[in-house]
């Protein structure tokens, strides 16, 4: 009884909790405007489609909607009509008969006629998802905890290739409790560029976990797999900018993996490949090369800022189950477990390999870790030794 008094005390202090955390969401939307390829605010249908295929859909949607809700309206109003209308106040006798065959036959035809009905357009719609034949353009998509890598395999951009995370800024609101802006947790540092009216296939795979391709404007959400190639396709009819997140719940970290697809006219995109192309051409090293520890150092520093500070935090001290790397055991140890862990991960994905990183990118972020912060340790892995750690052969002592 006290324990029960004491559960009623308190609630008139979780109801205020919770209605302040409603008008604090409240107040949130109403600064919120609609995000042009994005959600909506108070969205109830389904986002505006600027492919054939999510028009398609778009139409079934309304279709199966309207037949259910007439068959609803038809069966509810027979049966409440007849529970009235022959009601035993009013002195109605119940029928006395065993078997019609004519209603037998009625009521399975005309469902099974309704189903086929339904059927049919559902199932064009179907292949023509999947039919991912004659593609002007293929791109894997690869899910990582938590960011999405982008490979152009075929068509024009090919050999392009680059990891899209969210941007760093949308991040530290977050941490902060401080959502702003329509674009909240769907900016990215680099998006998915297309062309406008051409057909983009995307061969989705993933690297720890499973992951979904989703973008709704493109009615298109393919599941990203570890070990298997599964693919979609989409023909964006509209230049600009359409957003998407992971659909499957991928770890701690899955409400920060946007998808961002920017989708432009052909002269636009042919300019974006080549500019792409010098830049990854600029920032294509040489592992083989020997380099000091201030250049380390520095690059390692970008690395650092772009994939491991959105956990590690930028003060290196971690957080949570996130452990820290400033005065850890395994940065100031010998070089070989840092590296083993940045290679393999550790605790079940909590802490992601980084295979996707070149080796000069590694050796710049652990060189970076070693030397930060209170690290102090004067101490520099080269790229030729992530190369040939990749093949297990590790440094050998500190």
């Amino acid at each position: 009884m006290k324990s029960m008094t004491s559960k009623l005390a308190g609630f008139p202090r979780q109801a205020a909790v919770w209605m302040a955390a409603w008008a604090s969401t409240a107040a949130l939307a109403a600064k919120v405007n609609d995000l042009p390829g994005g959600p909506a605010v108070n969205q109830l249908s389904l986002h505006p489609p600027v492919t054939r295929i999510a028009e398609e859909q778009h139409w079934l949607m309304w279709m199966l909607l309207i037949i259910c809700t007439i068959i609803f309206l038809l069966v509810f109003g027979v049966m409440f009509y007849s529970i009235w209308k022959h009601r035993k106040s009013q002195g109605a006798k119940p029928a006395s008969f065993h078997e019609s065959v004519t209603v037998e036959v009625i009521w399975t035809l005309v469902p099974f006629i309704i189903v086929i009905l339904m059927a049919l357009p559902a199932t064009k719609v179907l292949v023509a998802q999947k039919d991912t034949t004659n593609a002007d353009l293929t791109i894997k998509a690869t899910g990582y905890q938590w960011k999405w890598g982008y490979d152009y395999l075929k068509g024009e951009g090919e050999g392009i290739s680059f990891l899209s995370t969210l941007d760093s800024s949308q991040r530290a609101l977050s941490n902060a409790g401080t959502p702003e802006g329509d674009n909240y947790l769907l900016k990215v540092d680099h998006p998915l560029v297309v062309p406008v009216g051409k057909k983009v296939r995307i061969i989705t795979t993933a690297n720890d976990v499973i992951h979904a391709w989703m973008v709704p404007a493109f009615g298109v959400k393919q599941d990203a797999i570890p070990g298997f190639v599964r693919d979609t396709w989409f023909k964006a009819e509209q230049t600009g900018d359409f957003y998407g997140q992971c659909a499957e719940l991928c770890g701690k970290e899955h409400a920060y993996m946007p998808i961002h697809v920017k989708v432009l006219p052909a002269n636009e995109y042919t300019s974006w490949v080549e500019g792409e192309k010098k830049r990854l051409a600029a920032l294509a090293d040489d592992p083989n090369k020997t380099w000091t520890l201030d250049e380390l150092v520095a690059r390692g520093q970008k690395v650092y800022a772009a994939n491991c500070a959105a956990c590690h935090q930028e003060n290196g001290r971690g957080g949570g189950a996130i452990k820290a790397l400033d005065g850890s055991a395994v940065v100031l140890g010998p070089m070989a477990d840092q590296m083993h862990v940045v290679l393999e991960g550790r605790n079940n994905g909590t802490m992601p390999a980084w295979k996707q990183l070149s080796d000069v990118e590694l050796a710049a972020v652990v060189t970076y870790t070693k030397n930060h912060w209170s690290n102090k340790t004067g101490k520099a892995v080269q790229p030729a030794e992530f190369k040939a750690a990749r093949e297990g052969k590790f440094p050998a002592g500190s």
